[in-house]
């Protein structure tokens, strides 16, 4: 029988299955944050190794018979090449197939393999697939391609705004107080040089999300417009993915991934909802109720050829587990 490996690599955790041609999950593991672009292809994969290392079962003699890989980082063809090669260098199967971490959200959020995905979680991006196959995606490198948003974004956003109003450049608003409250400071400026001086990590900037959603909702100004303005960005994301697929005439699905868009939150719902309402009239959206590892899964096991039966089983065993 063959045998199959799933990876999920994101910002904050990297899981693993090892899953059979029948759909059976034969083992699962965990290990931590999958970045190449910050520590390189082989750090990453050391860290996909580790999470091997927590399975139960052994890798083949030889390499798995397919390896499906939705990684985080891989954002270009150049970077999937890259990662897929390391896969194969480090003996793990000869067949792999490295797509970005959203394609993974997609199918794990989409009742067929096509549809739009959009994932607003530490940074923000967004796939879609139509029918035939044809693909439409973006660069997602932050600024420098366009994106605005996401967990990083919303927190410098944040941080922008505080800094202006605590000393008078800028609207009064909650998001000074918050800012200077969660890092423990008296004052937004002694975040703004622990920041410069290196004493607070700029990676920890997202943590001021929930915060920001909290503000809006109590009717800051400040960060209710910001809030609307991250749900116009995921509204403008899947409009732009079904346009360019010929699918704004069609009734599609838009799979919502990511923090900022599965927590909940009653007014980033509701503002996603009307905006995409307005620009993809047509267009339903869901929040995949199957961990992304599942995605990766079912895009295994459809590669290799497996029947409706398996796939079932594969669903039947992340079910209701969203977030792995």
């Amino acid at each position: 029988m063959r045998l199959m490996l799933a990876v999920d690599g994101g910002n904050s955790k990297t899981d693993v299955a090892v899953v059979s041609e029948r759909g059976e999950v034969l083992g699962t593991g965990r290990s931590g944050a999958f970045v190449p672009q910050r520590d390189g292809v082989a750090a990453a994969l050391d860290v996909v190794a580790a999470a091997l290392a927590t399975l139960p079962v052994w890798v083949p003699r030889g390499g798995f018979d397919h390896v499906s890989a939705c990684l985080a980082g891989a954002d270009l063809p150049v970077e999937e090449e890259a990662l897929a090669g390391e896969f194969a260098a480090r003996g793990l199967g000869a067949d792999v197939v490295v797509r970005n971490d959203t394609f993974a959200v997609l199918r794990a959020g989409a009742s067929a393999p096509w549809g739009v995905a959009v994932v607003c979680g530490a940074g923000i991006n967004a796939v879609g697939v139509s029918p035939t196959g044809a693909v439409a995606r973006f660069p997602a490198l932050g600024r420098l391609s366009g994106d605005w948003g996401g967990g990083e974004g919303l927190g410098e956003e944040a941080l922008w705004h505080a800094v202006r109003a605590e000393d008078g450049r800028g609207a009064p608003t909650a998001l000074a107080g918050l800012v200077a409250a969660h890092f423990g400071a008296a004052t937004v400026e002694e975040v703004v040089l622990g920041l410069h001086l290196g004493r607070i990590g700029e990676g920890r900037l997202h943590e001021l999300s929930p915060g920001v959603l909290a503000a809006a909702r109590d009717g800051d100004a400040v960060a209710g417009a910001l809030v609307e303005r991250q749900a116009e960005e995921v509204a403008v994301l899947a409009e732009v993915c079904l346009r360019r697929l010929g699918l704004l005439g069609t009734p599609a699905e838009v799979v919502l991934g990511g923090g900022l868009l599965t927590s909940g939150d009653p007014l980033m719902t509701r503002l996603v909802e009307e905006l995409c309402g307005r620009r993809a009239p047509l267009a339903r959206l869901v929040v995949a109720d199957l961990p992304p590892i599942a995605g990766a899964a079912l895009l295994g096991l459809e590669h290799l050829g497996a029947g409706e039966a398996a796939l079932a089983r594969l669903r039947s065993r992340y079910r209701g587990d969203a977030t792995g």
